[in-house]
Order: C-alpha cells, then structure tokens, then sequence
C-alpha cells in the first residue's frame, strides 16, 4: 500500500480546499436562511391579508372617510376634517379626528359613530354593489351616519330612505364578502335578460350610441350603469348620464334577446351589431336572416313579440338562460 506524504504543497492544497469547502457550505446556509426570511415574510403577509374582516373604503393610508372625523357628522353636522396626529384603528380602519375630545368619544362608542357598509355609498349598497363617496352627501338616519356617490345617488336614495336602507342591511354581508362586486338582489331576479357570467348586456356594446349614433360602439366598463338586472357599458361618460336619467327610453327590448326568435316566443343570441331602431325602441337580432324574418312583416312581429314576453319572463326569469334552437332559414 502506498503511503500518502503529507508535504507542505500538499498540505496547503489540503487547507485550501477545507476552507474552500466551509466557504460554499456557508454560502448554501447563507442562502437558505435568506429564503427560510422571505418565505416567513410572504407567509406573514399572506396571514396579514387573511385577517382583514372587514371591507371599508379605505384610502392608500388605510384611512376611512377620506380623512373626515365621524364624531363631527353628529355633534356639528357638517364634515370636518381630521387631524392624523388624533387617530384610532377600528374593524380594519384608521380614523381621523379634529379634537382629541372626538377620539374619545369614538373610542367611547364607536358603532354609533362609525360610517355605515364600510363608509361605501349606502345607496349603491341598497343595490347590490359598492361605489365610492362624495363626502358633503352624508346624512344622519336612525342616528346612522350614511354617505352617498353623488347628487343622483341622493335623489334616489330619497325616493324611499326606509326602504333603501332596508335594502342596503340585507345586502350588505353579501356585497361586503363579494368585496364589493355586484350582485343580483331579489329584486333583479324578475327580470330576464341577454347578459354574460359577469352580468354585462348587448355584450359590452353602448346602448347609448345606438341611438346618438345609429351605430354599434363598444362601451367601456369604466362608464356603467346597472338597470334591471343587467350592467351597461358606455363609449363615454356623457352616454352613461344620458342612459342613467332615462333608462327605459335606451334599453333594448326583450332583455337583448333577438327580436325575431321572441316574436315565436323562444329565446336566441344576438349579433349586437345587427340592430334597428323603430318608434323609439331598440331591437336587435340574431343574424342577418332573423332580421329579414322580422321586417318581412315588421308590425306584426313586434306585435307577436310583445306578447310572447311577458310570458317568457314569467316563466324564465330568475334561472339560468338557455338558448333555444335556432329557426330555420330563410330561402
């Protein structure tokens, strides 16, 4: 057997490669405790995210109310704005306040000071969605502190506040755990209507423009109005005023659905781009040959359609569409 000389190359060639060996050892462990760190913190973030209940409109600070102290609503009647250095954190929200005597008071009793559906517009609320609030609409209801989009959102929230709140209570658990996506209240589900899983009519098209423009012009959904059961979406913001001061005068008939299928009282698709307007009224079809069906005999379609809808709705609304077999062509 042959005996290994340890000489003082060899021996340096030795140490050279312990401390190579302890120097990419320590890399592997360096690198391993800087991920076992960043996947701690994702997981503590992830668990930060987790342990938010509640859905309030917040700003990018985390602050309810656009800055304004809720204390000031009741005992001034009037928004006030907040001072961050008087500040108190409640259900997942920072609060603002002009005085240290209105923190306390907060703190006190918070829930009677606290902004209604999560300082969100309470009539949007009342209809099954969130929007965001114009701060000098609040009012003060059953000693409730509510808050509304706009002028319009007041208008209607007014026509029936009892009621409106009523409404917005019930669907308040219901929009807040959906983070605010719209839903279908009970009262949409009476109606029928030619929409997509999301809720979009016409497919995205304005119905608007249809009449300003006597064309078909893709909407966008950053201009919508919600109405019946279905979502709008408008070309511009003008049109989704226009639209939202007088719904029934641009929504198409028979939910979108195509004219000449209604007029034998079944349900089709529509191409949004094959559309007529008659008396003032939107109707739309299928194909180019469903069109020719209807206007072979235009009265008399619109006649038989008219009355086979309230049937379909009667029988339909509420349940998932479905499309009934195509009719047959024309030769």
């Amino acid at each position: 057997m042959k005996q290994f000389i340890k000489t003082p190359r060899t021996l340096k060639a030795i140490s050279y490669y312990r401390n190579a060996k302890t120097n990419k050892l320590t890399i592997i462990l360096k690198v391993c405790f800087a991920l076992c760190l960043v996947f701690t913190a994702l997981g503590s973030v992830h668990a930060q995210g987790n342990s938010v209940k509640y859905f309030n409109n917040l700003n990018d600070k985390g602050v309810i109310l656009d800055g304004y102290d809720p204390v000031a609503f009741f005992t001034d009647n009037k928004p006030v704005l907040g001072d961050e250095k008087f500040q108190y954190a409640y259900e997942d929200a920072i609060y603002y306040f002009a005085s240290q005597e209105h923190e306390n008071l907060f703190k006190a009793n918070p829930e009677k000071y606290k902004p209604q559906f999560g300082g969100w517009c309470a009539y949007a609320v009342s209809l099954g969605r969130v929007a965001p609030i114009i701060i000098n609409t609040f009012s003060i209801v059953d000693g409730r502190l509510v808050i509304q989009h706009n002028e319009r959102a007041v208008k209607g929230w007014n026509k029936d506040v009892t009621g409106n709140l009523a409404k917005a209570d019930k669907y308040w658990p219901k929009v807040s755990s959906k983070h605010g996506k719209q839903i279908t209240t009970d009262e949409e589900k009476n109606y029928l209507n030619n929409i997509d899983k999301e809720g979009v009519i016409l497919q995205g098209y304005d119905a608007v423009s249809y009449f300003t423009e006597n064309k078909a012009v893709l909407g966008n959904e950053k201009y919508f109005a919600r109405y019946n059961g279905a979502t709008y979406w408008f070309s511009t913001e003008a049109n989704a005023n226009m639209f939202k001061d007088h719904p029934e005068m641009f929504a198409p008939q028979y939910g979108a659905f195509c004219g000449y299928a209604m007029s034998l009282g079944k349900l089709r698709p529509i191409d949004p781009t094959i559309f007529q307007i008659e008396n003032g009224k939107l109707y739309l079809q299928h194909s180019q040959d469903a069109y020719k069906r209807f206007n072979k005999d235009l009265n008399a379609s619109i006649q038989k359609a008219d009355e086979y809808w309230p049937k379909v709705v009667a029988k339909k609304a509420g349940k998932s569409v479905e499309f009934d077999e195509p009719a047959k062509t024309m030769d």
